[in-house]
């Protein structure tokens, strides 16, 4: 899958999972899209994918059905090229706080992939307070397939944790926040999306949004804590 097809399903109206593996394993990037995963976040911004670590395994997940996302660490122009030709279906950029900055992602994607850009995903990430003021504007740059709200760096940008404890809901001033921005890519037209557990998703969903950003870690988390529990260590 690439990211014209990817963009097919959006403009269905089809919800789509992304998951992250949290390590820079192809096989267990491969696992979770034969678990039901659509795509694959690959985190160069936080995590510690190398750029043969994408080549290698955005094959393995295109091969198995899915596609790869790529967050860079940042908006540099090269990064992003290098990125797209290392073999990503797809950017999800941080931090895009104005028009101009979103206008100048979609010139790189464009840029680097002149033949083929409309298989290429492009996601930009809302996380400031500053980014929702401009939504209006960004929401008005052609190009852009998906206009993610990151409720964890929003949170920080706001004066919060970046994560509630586990089982916890976000602050609320954060979440009228996320809600007002969903509510404004809606009414533009285009398609919102936004990171969730498991119990947030039918909310949101509800809400509109249709790409969804699920950690795999609470899984594990969850399913090790019921082990734990039928060994009796709990």
């Amino acid at each position: 899958m690439n990211g014209a097809r990817l963009r097919e399903h959006l403009a269905k109206g089809d919800p789509l999972a992304m998951l992250t593996p949290h390590h820079a394993s192809p096989g267990l990037a491969v696992r979770l899209v034969e678990l039901g995963a659509d795509v694959i976040f690959l985190d160069c911004e936080h995590g510690t994918w190398g750029f043969e670590d994408i080549r290698l395994t955005a094959q393995a997940i295109r091969g198995a059905g899915g596609a790869a996302i790529v967050r860079p660490h940042s908006h540099e122009r090269p990064i992003l090229i290098r990125y797209l030709n290392a073999g990503a279906d797809g950017l999800m950029v941080p931090m895009v706080d104005t028009a101009d900055q979103a206008r100048a992602i979609v010139d790189a994607v464009r840029y680097a992939c002149p033949t083929d850009h409309e298989k290429r995903l492009i996601i930009i990430m809302i996380e400031t307070p500053q980014a929702i003021d401009n939504l209006d504007d960004l929401l008005a740059v052609e190009g852009v397939d998906v206009f993610f709200i990151g409720p964890g760096d929003l949170s920080q940008n706001m004066g919060y944790p970046p994560a509630p404890p586990f089982g916890q809901p976000r602050p609320q001033a954060v979440m009228e926040r996320v809600g007002v921005a969903v509510g404004k890519i809606q009414a533009a037209g285009k398609i919102a999306g936004t990171l969730v557990t498991l119990d947030e998703l039918p909310y949101w969903r509800e809400k509109g949004v249709r790409y969804f950003y699920v950690h795999s870690d609470p899984f594990l988390r969850i399913g090790l804590g019921n082990l734990t529990k039928a060994l009796g260590r709990s």
